[in-house]
Formats: C-alpha cells, sequence, structure tokens
C-alpha cells in the first residue's frame, strides 16, 4: 500500500529510503557473495581442520567421534569420516575461489541438514543460519569477484 504513496508525502519514510538507497550502493551483489562465500567456507574448513593432523591425515579421534557420536545410518563411520573430512577442505577451498560456487554451496547445504536431522537436532538456529548463507549461493552463484565469473560457470 505504501508503495502506492508518493515517498515525498511519507516523510517518516525518508530516512529508511535514504539508507536503503546508501546499501543497495554500498553492498552490491558482489560484494555480499564475496562474504558470504568467505564466511560459510570459513566455517566449513575449520570444521574439517579439527579432523585431520598434519595436510590430511584423519586423526583417531575423528573416527571414534563418527563411530559414537556422528553415527550416521546407511553411511559406515569411517567412510563417513573421509567423505565429512574431505568435503570441507575441497568445497571450503572451491567457495573462497568461487569455483563451482552453487555445486559447493549445494554439497554443503546436504551436510548441513544431516547434521540437522542425525548429529545434532538442537542446533537448528546454527544450521538455519548456515542454510541461509548457502541457499543466497545456490540462487545469486559466485558472483563478480569469483573464477566462475572468469570461467563462465553458471
Amino acid at each position: 500500500m505504501t508503495d502506492l504513496v508518493p515517498a515525498a508525502s511519507r516523510p517518516l519514510s525518508r530516512p529508511f529510503d535514504w539508507l536503503a538507497a546508501t546499501a543497495h550502493r554500498a553492498l552490491p551483489d558482489g560484494v555480499l557473495t564475496l562474504v558470504a562465500r568467505l564466511g560459510i567456507a570459513s566455517v566449513f574448513f575449520l570444521s574439517g581442520r579439527t579432523k585431520v593432523d598434519g595436510v590430511l591425515h584423519i586423526t583417531d579421534g575423528t573416527y571414534s567421534l563418527f563411530a559414537e557420536e556422528y553415527a550416521l545410518p546407511l553411511i559406515p563411520s569411517d567412510i563417513a569420516a573421509h567423505l565429512a573430512t574431505y568435503s570441507e577442505h575441497l568445497f571450503s577451498i572451491l567457495l573462497v575461489l568461487g569455483l563451482f560456487t552453487r555445486v559447493s554451496a549445494l554439497a554443503f547445504l546436504g551436510m548441513t541438514l544431516v547434521i540437522e536431522v542425525f548429529v545434532y537436532p538442537d542446533a537448528w538456529s546454527t544450521h538455519l543460519s548456515w542454510a541461509a548463507i548457502l541457499l543466497f549461493l545456490i540462487a545469486k552463484g559466485g558472483g563478480r569477484f569469483s573464477l566462475d565469473r572468469v570461467f563462465g560457470v553458471r
């Protein structure tokens, strides 16, 4: 309804209109996608680093964690440990580079859903914030500052 009323006759909305216009100019999609990529990549990459020592040597503690606390149906715990650990590293690096952004974000969204449903169902607020960022990246792609743009990856 307020769209039908000219802005000049809505004096209370002027500061908000100015703020919205300023934010739109200062935060173009390219900046937002870059920040989203770096932010969510750091969450998963740091998680992956806790599962290894050295470069990619999975620790005994990680195997125990997947066998006891992260026990998933249908996937043996040692295979799940490898899949999760390598995925957290690979897809994080791809997100930082902005290469295959949508595929990486989709993979992390799948991981987030598995974690929410089977591992930590009470952590829904954290997982929902991850999902919001990942859905944004799935919708928008890597953005202006990405290798997806350089190579023409949609």
